[in-house]
């Protein structure tokens, strides 16, 4: 829950554990004995459940992330479940899992519709914590922010002494005619610098991943880009804009088309000077076709 921040144990200036027990996870243990800060119904130590739940969820024991996330619901310690689960999304979840948004509406229905501690409640926690530890555990997200801020720091270091960095970030320098030149199209200063505007961006920054683009996609680019009155571009633009990247080199060029957008050219094909010879419109319809070819 939003406020489970607030509730989290912290430390006084003595070294003491200073705790905010809320008034739900008061009341008599199974045992009928008061319970102690941070305890449990059962007689736990709550930080020590949600601990197990999250390793529990991460290591996909289904069966101890269900009693934990149990304990802590009917024990006044929803809020702690809750944040427990929302964090092992961010931390543990493999990226685009949509268990995120289940585990989302479970929390909804728990804390808004129903009582957390109550029957509904808890079968809710149950499920959320299910549902994560049958999800694909990684720790992707916080492997790579260590280790990209790992890498800042001995950049700096590396640039402080005037050497170069003996590790560094995957994408070096950023420059354009490097690796990664189709993202210095028009959206970008270095684009604009360089004459590269919307035939820049159709053909290079546009191209979409190894899977490529759909039947339905691809048509609609081409006759887009045919029907544009105000660029004209060739036959190997149209195969490059839908070209799919290669999953090994997805910032390399298709070899057989066009090595980049040349204003010199462009003006040479549209005034009919071009070396080819033929020049002009008829040119143009030879290399592309007719719309109708497309419109199939």
């Amino acid at each position: 829950m939003a406020d489970g921040d607030d509730r989290q144990a912290t430390f006084g200036s003595d070294g003491s554990l200073e705790t905010d027990t809320t008034p739900d996870a008061t009341g008599e243990n199974d045992f009928g004995e008061p319970k102690e800060p941070n305890e449990t119904d059962g007689g736990y130590n709550r930080y020590a459940v949600s601990s197990l739940l999250q390793k529990a969820v991460r290591r996909s024991d289904e069966e101890v992330a269900a009693w934990a996330a149990w304990e802590l619901a009917r024990s006044g310690y929803a809020w702690n479940l809750w944040d427990r689960l929302t964090l092992y999304v961010v931390e543990d979840l493999r990226a685009g899992s949509d268990v995120a948004l289940t585990i989302q509406r479970y929390e909804e229905l728990a804390t808004e519709r129903w009582e957390p501690a109550e029957w509904k409640g808890r079968l809710c926690a149950i499920h959320a914590a299910l549902a994560a530890a049958r999800a694909q555990s990684t720790r992707e997200g916080p492997n790579a922010d260590e280790y990209f801020r790992a890498v800042a720091e001995r950049r700096a270091e590396a640039r402080e002494r005037g050497e170069e960095p003996a590790h560094d970030f995957p994408v070096g320098d950023l420059e354009p005619g490097g690796e990664f030149d189709a993202i210095f199209d028009g959206h970008t200063g270095e684009g604009s610098r360089l004459g590269r505007s919307t035939e820049f961006f159709k053909t290079h920054g546009a191209r979409v991943g190894p899977e490529g683009e759909g039947e339905h996609s691809a048509r609609w680019q081409r006759l887009a880009m045919l029907l544009d009155e105000d660029h004209d571009y060739t036959e190997a633009d149209l195969d490059r804009a839908v070209e799919p990247v290669d999953p090994d080199d997805p910032w390399g060029e298709p070899e057989t088309a066009e090595d980049a957008i040349d204003p010199e050219r462009r003006a040479d094909e549209t005034d009919g000077t071009d070396d080819g010879g033929d020049g002009g419109d008829a040119a143009d319809g030879d290399a592309r076709g007719s719309l109708s070819d497309f419109s199939e």
